[in-house]
C-alpha cells in the first residue's frame, strides 16, 4: 500500500531514521529525507543515496519553512528528528526543548498546512518517570525526571490536540531503548549498547552508572521499522493514540553487560576477562522499564521479531565489519 507514496523521514539520516528510509525504499514508496546532520551522519544513507526514489534534504525542523518546504506534497510523515539523551537536557534544557518542542510544533503546523494524511513520531519510555508499576502500560505515568522525557510527552499533547482541533492522524511510538546497527557509539551521549560494544572491542572497561541492577526493555532497530511501517497502514481508529514499542522483556544493564561480552568475545577472545567499571547512578535515569505492548498488538498488529539475543547477533557484528571497510 506503500508504493508510489511520498513519505518524509525527518531526521532520515539518523540512526532509526535511515533504517526507515532503506525500508520504505524497498516497499517502493518515494522517500524523502530531512535531517540537518547535527546527529545523523551522510555515511548512515550512502548505500541508498543514489536510489532514484531517494531525495536527502539538508535542512533543520527548527525552521518552520523548511518543514513547509519539504512536506509539500507529502502524503505521509514519519518523525524521528530529534535531540536525545537524558543527561544531555539535564544540561542544556533550552537546546532540548528548541529541537524537541518547537521543532516538532513546525512538523505539525506544516503537516496541516499541506495536508499529510498522517504523521507517525517517535515518542519515548521516559514519559513514564518516576511511575514503578510494571509493565508500563501506555494510560499510566508517572512524574517526569528529565527535560527530555518533558519534551517527549509534550509531544504527545500536541498531536492529541491536533488531531482534535484539525482532524490530522498521528500516532506516538513510545519507543524503549532502541539498538542496532549505525548507532554511534562514541561521545558522553552515546547509548548504553553501542558503547558497550565498541569499548569491548577496544579492550576497554565499560561504566555502568548504579549497581547495574537496573532494567530495561532493550528493544532492536528492526522491531521500530516495524512499528512505524504499521503505524503508516493501520486503521484511523488506530490513530489519536500512543503505543509501546518493544519486546515485553526486560534485561537488567549487568545482564546486557555480559551478554555483549559474550558476543563481543566471539571476535575477540580477549573481551570475555574484561569487567566493568561501576560509577555513581546518573540523575533522571528511570530504574525499572518494562512495556506492555498488548496495544500496540491490538491496533497496529505489531508483532516484534527481534529478541535481545537475536537483536546482538545481527548488531555486533556490524561494529567489526565496519572496521574492515
Amino acid at each position: 500500500m506503500l508504493k508510489g507514496a511520498t513519505i518524509v523521514v525527518t531526521g532520515g539520516a539518523g540512526f532509526i531514521g535511515s533504517h526507515l528510509c532503506q525500508r520504505l525504499l524497498e516497499e517502493e514508496a518515494i522517500v524523502i529525507c530531512l535531517d540537518n546532520l547535527s546527529t545523523g551522519s551522510l555515511a548512515n544513507i550512502a548505500h541508498f543515496a543514489n536510489h532514484p526514489n531517494f531525495h536527502f534534504v539538508e535542512g533543520d525542523i527548527c525552521q518552520f519553512s523548511t518543514c513547509l518546504k519539504t512536506f509539500k506534497g507529502a502524503d505521509y510523515v514519519l518523525h524521528q528528528a530529534a535531540l536525545g539523551s537524558v543527561p544531555r537536557s539535564i544540561e542544556d534544557p533550552h537546546t532540548t526543548n528548541q529541537v524537541n518542542v518547537s521543532g516538532f510544533l513546525n512538523v505539525l503546523e506544516a503537516a496541516r498546512q499541506v495536508g499529510v494524511k498522517r504523521l507517525v513520531y517517535a515518542s519515548s519510555s521516559s514519559v513514564y518517570g518516576d511511575l514503578e508499576e510494571s509493565p508500563k502500560v501506555e494510560s499510566r505515568t508517572g512524574n517526569l525526571l528529565s527535560p527530555y522525557a518533558v519534551s517527549k510527552y509534550t509531544n504527545e499533547l500536541y498531536a492529541s490536540v491536533y488531531q482534535r482541533l484539525h482532524q490530522l492522524p498521528c500516532i506516538g511510538l513510545r519507543y524503549f531503548n532502541v539498538f542496532g546497527k549505525r548507532q554511534n557509539p562514541y561521545g558522553e551521549y552515546a547509548a548504553v549498547v553501542p558503547r558497550f560494544i565498541n569499548l569491548l572491542k577496544e579492550g576497554k572497561r565499560p561504566v555502568i552508572f548504579g549497581d547495574g541492577n537496573q532494567a530495561r526493555d532493550f528493544t532492536h532497530v528492526e522491531n521500530a521499522v516495524q512499528a512505524n511501517i504499521k503505524a503508516l497502514l493501520a486503521p484511523y481508529q488506530a490513530t489519536g493514540k500512543c503505543y509501546n514499542i518493544a519486546c515485553g522483556s526486560s534485561t537488567s544493564v549487568n545482564e546486557l553487560f555480559y551478554a555483549i561480552r559474550q558476543a563481543v568475545a566471539l571476535y575477540d577472545p580477549r573481551a570475555i576477562e574484561i569487567e566493568p567499571i561501576y560509577a555513581a547512578p546518573r540523575p533522571g535515569d528511570i530504574r525499572f522499564s518494562l512495556a506492555d505492548i498488548t496495544l500496540a498488538k491490538k491496533f497496529l498488529n505489531y508483532q516484534p521479531t527481534h529478541c535481545l539475543q537475536r537483536g546482538l547477533a545481527e548488531t555486533v557484528p556490524w561494529f567489526f565489519h565496519q572496521e574492515q571497510k
